[in-house]
């Protein structure tokens, strides 16, 4: 597989640090926040398998919604991290904006159902966060309200750069591969491939996450990875691999580059940012990581390569008209 080039020669002023230290309280606060906004798509919008309906997706700005439907409008929701405002724009011409700036999450909450209630957008969500062992209901939740605006631009560069290597990477399957989406849920950018296969129950067991919703996820065999900007139990962001069902001998694989590591407890591959944003070509680093886990598992779990991928550069010739 060819490297994918990075968007500028140096590369590595391209993909910016993120000291975990210095905006904590404002990633609980716009995790909050986007679990806001994802829940409103998700409640609006008509159900797709494994949960490809409920994620946002990257843009040159931040996070968005795309369309969501409602009636016979549609109207979209996005987080613009380098003005730092919410603009929400319907197809009947109406816009509003609300700023992002250091607010509670209750706070948020009640704009944006309000904002929404004068755009004649009625909706109600479940009011807890997902995934997390102790939630604060959004209506309730007073405790996080940072939002540092030079943090947030951060991670909007690191959120740009992984999502063109990933989806660099998407495009060698031509098997059932998902989008590039962001789930506010866990809040990770994330792909995932398919082997067409079906897989056995998952276990479930995650917080506040229904374990039919699981099970439904992950149905079919599946080789993931994505990027995660880390937590305070975890402080330090990575890129992760993982498989479902994990194949046997996966943990033990030997894997590029150096720097990945396994983790026990989660049953994946990591590969620390600081050293791919660090490394002389960035990009290469990452999509070395990604292609060696994804081999790794697809081997070990006897996928069938040869129909379910392709050559990188390869470009259908249009159809012509007879």
């Amino acid at each position: 597989m060819s490297a994918i080039e990075p968007l500028q020669p140096s590369g590595r002023t391209d993909w910016p640090a993120l000291p975990h230290s210095e905006w904590a309280d404002t990633l609980e606060t716009l995790h909050m926040w986007t679990q806001i906004v994802g829940k409103i798509r998700m409640e609006l919008s008509p159900w797709t398998n494994h949960s490809w309906s409920v994620p946002l997706y990257v843009t040159s700005r931040g996070l968005t919604t795309s369309p969501i439907p409602i009636g016979g409008r549609s109207f979209e929701i996005d987080f613009d991290f380098i003005d730092h405002r919410l603009p929400i724009r319907a197809s009947d011409g109406q816009t509003r904006c609300l700023a992002l700036e250091s607010k509670s999450v209750a706070q948020f909450y009640h704009e944006v159902l309000d904002t929404l209630s004068e755009m004649g957008i009625d909706v109600s969500i479940h009011p807890v966060p997902n995934e997390l062992p102790e939630p604060i209901p959004f209506p309730d939740d007073e405790v996080h309200g940072s939002y540092n605006p030079d943090q947030v631009q951060r991670l909007l560069g690191a959120l740009i750069q992984s999502d063109r290597v990933m989806k660099a990477f998407r495009a060698r399957f031509t098997g059932k591969v998902s989008p590039v989406h962001f789930f506010w849920g866990s809040f990770d950018l994330a792909v995932t491939r398919f082997s067409g296969r079906e897989a056995p129950p998952h276990p479930g067991g995650i917080p506040h996450l229904p374990d039919e919703i699981t099970r439904e996820a992950y149905s079919h065999e599946v080789s993931s990875a994505g990027f995660w900007p880390g937590n305070r139990e975890a402080p330090d962001p990575i890129f992760y691999a993982y498989a479902y069902p994990t194949p046997d001998g996966f943990a033990e694989s030997p894997v590029s580059p150096e720097a990945a590591f396994w983790l026990t407890d989660l049953g994946e591959f990591a590969l620390p940012y600081d050293a791919v944003r660090t490394a002389d070509s960035p990009a290469d680093m990452l999509v070395t990581f990604l292609e060696s886990t994804y081999a790794a598992a697809a081997d070990l779990a006897n996928w069938d390569r040869v129909t379910l991928e392709w050559e990188p550069g390869f470009r259908p010739l249009p159809r012509t008209r007879p």
